[in-house]
């Protein structure tokens, strides 16, 4: 299969290197130079470096060029990048399916990748959403690990995850879209709480509790938004959730782990290197889950750590001293 992927930062990147072993895989990003530089030195200096490219691997600046004979397009930005990659390859004239891997809300309208794809995609395009607990050091390494691949389109998710199944890279197909990137996405903000309370030193009954509960949430939000349960006890949920929280790759239980020392947002961000989706993302599901109803807690907890400048122990303080209640998710 021709699979072209769109985006040339540390995940888009290590699933091109992955995908290259089987298929002819095409790498396009919007920075010529940094691609430039990927290609005298055959690897991603900048977020991968020491793991070169498999020889099969293309890469090309010129997205025209990089779609002329794609089969698939995995779009591979942070969230605020998906409307703007879908446009272009509409103006393109492009009607190859398309899946993405962002893991967020989109910031100023609230809605979730695959609204997005349905105000900018024609209707006869299939497309889907690849997601699930993966660090890109690890696959980009060769490492195995397990995705989900999931569209309202059961044949095409189900044709798709067969052709991008590897020894290496394994995927499973789904029909709960909704579910899929509510997992991926919220789960973020779970692992900046996570990493707050590992920065303060809590202990692992609290980041054990913290998970639990945060599952807890995730569903509720994902269900209200018509998601089916069961989808987050899978990959896209408390598989993700797991590695997020407690793995020292995840970058946003580092913002976490920084915010635990009194660091500054803004300075978290700027020193950080890599984009943490969960920072816009917290933002942005609280706005919806307040729309909804749903009782969110620790995404709360997270937004006034991260906006409203409150101390790491006293927002801890505050969710250890709501009142008791039954537990249920």
């Amino acid at each position: 299969m021709k699979l072209t992927v769109l985006g040339a930062g540390a995940w888009g990147t290590a699933l091109a290197m992955s995908f290259a072993e089987r298929h002819e895989v095409t790498l396009w990003g919007r920075d010529a130079l940094q691609l430039e530089e990927m290609q005298t030195a055959r690897e991603n200096r900048r977020y991968l470096a020491g793991q070169p490219f498999p020889a099969s691997l293309t890469l090309q600046a010129d997205l025209a060029i990089a779609m002329a004979d794609a089969e698939l397009a995995l779009v591979v930005t942070p969230t605020a990048g998906l409307r703007p990659t879908l446009r272009a390859l509409t103006t393109l004239g492009s009607r190859v399916p398309v899946l993405w891997a962002c893991k967020g809300l989109e910031a100023d309208t609230l809605l979730p990748a695959h609204e997005v794809a349905e105000a900018e995609l024609p209707p006869e395009v299939a497309r889907g959403i690849l997601t699930g607990p993966s660090f890109a050091q690890e696959v980009a390494a060769g490492l195995p690990a397990a995705l989900t691949l999931a569209s309202a389109d059961e044949d095409f998710a189900n044709r798709t995850a067969a052709l991008l199944n590897s020894s290496k890279l394994r995927i499973y197909s789904s029909r709960d879209i909704i579910g899929a990137e509510i997992g991926g996405a919220v789960k973020n903000i779970m692992a900046i709480a996570a990493g707050v309370g590992d920065g303060l030193k809590l202990g692992h009954n609290a980041r054990a509790a913290l998970l639990t509960r945060g599952l807890a949430e995730i569903t509720r939000f994902g269900v209200a938004l018509g998601a089916q349960p069961e989808t987050f006890t899978g990959l896209s949920g408390l598989g993700d959730l797991i590695l997020t929280c407690t793995g020292d790759l995840s970058r946003n239980r580092k913002v976490g782990l920084l915010l635990a020392e009194g660091k500054p947002l803004a300075e978290i961000i700027r020193n950080l290197g890599h984009v943490a989706e969960g920072v816009n993302t917290a933002r942005a599901v609280l706005q919806q889950a307040e729309r909804l109803k749903v009782d969110m807690p620790i995404t709360a907890a997270v937004c006034k750590m991260l906006f409203e400048d409150q101390p790491a122990a006293e927002a801890i303080a505050g969710l250890m001293g709501r009142g008791a209640k039954k537990e249920a998710a």
